[in-house]
């Protein structure tokens, strides 16, 4: 990208990183790693019937806080929610990675991304436009916010047994 500078280019890059390896993590159903990547302040929000509702007044598909992210994966672990049996093999492409604002404590990127789903039901690609607010954390980041917004959450939506 021109106009930026070794430093930005640089956080660019970490940003970049710490983006594909939260995929993977979703991708390879590392829930606990994934949760570890979270600020204890963290909000993981999935709006529905647009990208900018206000999720306190209208429905959102997930709109979780940091107690609530974990309680999903605790139980998740209990082996009593079904949702994930079989577990949906998952691949995602993340593209676009961009740098929205950096005022030297968190970042705003955002990034675009395909994924494919394959379950006993048949397959799903969903594709959306995430945005994340992170927080430097020493060597690396937590995520204050994830905001993954589904190019089609104005539609009827099939069941989605899985964290995107």
């Amino acid at each position: 990208m021109m106009g930026m500078t070794p430093t930005q280019r640089a956080t660019l890059e970490d940003v970049t990183q710490f983006i594909y390896r939260e995929a993977r993590l979703q991708d390879e159903h590392q829930y606990d790693a994934w949760e570890s990547l979270w600020a204890d302040d963290g909000v993981y929000w999935v709006p529905a019937n647009g990208d900018d509702i206000d999720p306190e007044q209208k429905m959102s598909i997930v709109y979780d806080n940091r107690s609530r992210i974990a309680l999903r994966i605790r139980q998740y672990h209990t082996g009593k929610r079904f949702g994930q049996t079989p577990q949906s093999r998952l691949r995602r492409v993340v593209s676009n990675v961009e740098l929205i604002e950096d005022d030297g404590k968190q970042i705003r990127a955002a990034a675009n991304a395909m994924l494919f789903e394959s379950h006993p039901r048949g397959d799903v690609v969903w594709a959306s436009r995430n945005e994340y607010t992170l927080r430097r954390e020493g060597d690396d980041f937590r995520m204050v916010l994830k905001k993954v917004v589904l190019v089609n959450n104005q539609s009827a939506l099939y069941s989605m047994a899985f964290l995107i």
